[in-house]
């Protein structure tokens, strides 16, 4: 089967750079409406079996238009929030991002027991994105190559899993590569063999005039230029 794994749109966080990853979190700037608005069209060749996303407002918001597009309902799921910031939470500082950061390059280097003070480990987010993933996979048919289904959820958790879960990704693409607002990792698989990426899309959907450079994208960009932009 595969997943389209796309980011959410624009929130307030993201162009004031908080570390926003508790529940419900944020909406969508009008700039995040609009790159959620331009998913249907950008993906119009593409049939979809169902439309999935996170429990945080702004994945479900993403997923609106693209679900009313498909004539579908948008189911959610826990396991698809962003990794938790922990007693981190909204703060803005360069501390607190760099060690935001250093954790999730902890966890691609293989130290999944790390965790942000008062977060989740490494193994603790593989352990309930996975679960989400292949509670998705059995809603449908994991054997049928041509089964596709959207997922919306969040900048560095789509990273990271990419990076940890597929076979050819690689580590660097969780550390180094952007996936901005309404970027997109297409992936092809099973979760019961293995994933392979076979299309990254960091740039909104939409198209790049969608991209908001002024933002202070803490879970979108990559982990040098997120501490470079961090106050």
């Amino acid at each position: 089967m595969r997943l389209f794994l796309i980011r959410h749109g624009q929130t307030p966080s993201n162009v004031s750079g908080a570390l926003d990853t508790g529940a419900p979190g944020a909406g969508l700037t009008a700039l995040g409406h609009a790159q959620a608005a331009a998913i249907p069209g950008a993906l119009a060749e593409q049939r979809f079996a169902a439309i999935h996303a996170s429990v945080l407002v702004r994945t479900q918001l993403t997923a609106a238009p693209l679900a009313r597009a498909c004539g579908l309902d948008v189911e959610t799921h826990e396991g698809l929030r962003e990794v938790s910031a922990g007693d981190l939470e909204m703060r803005t500082d360069k501390a607190a991002v760099e060690a935001y950061h250093h954790s999730l390059r902890a966890w691609v280097e293989g130290d999944l027991g790390r965790a942000n003070p008062g977060g989740e480990t490494g193994r603790d987010f593989l352990d309930r994105y996975d679960a989400a993933i292949r509670a998705i996979a059995a809603a449908h048919d994991p054997d049928d190559p041509n089964a596709a289904v959207a997922v919306v959820s969040h900048g560095a958790a789509i990273r990271l899993w990419v990076a940890l879960r597929t076979e050819n990704a690689g580590p660097d693409l969780a550390l180094t590569t952007r996936m901005l607002n309404t970027g997109l990792a297409v992936i092809e698989g099973h979760p019961d063999d293995r994933w392979t990426m076979t299309r990254w899309h960091g740039e909104p959907l939409g198209g790049a005039h969608l991209a908001d450079e002024s933002a202070h994208d803490v879970t979108g960009e990559s982990e040098e230029e997120v501490v470079a932009e961090a106050g």
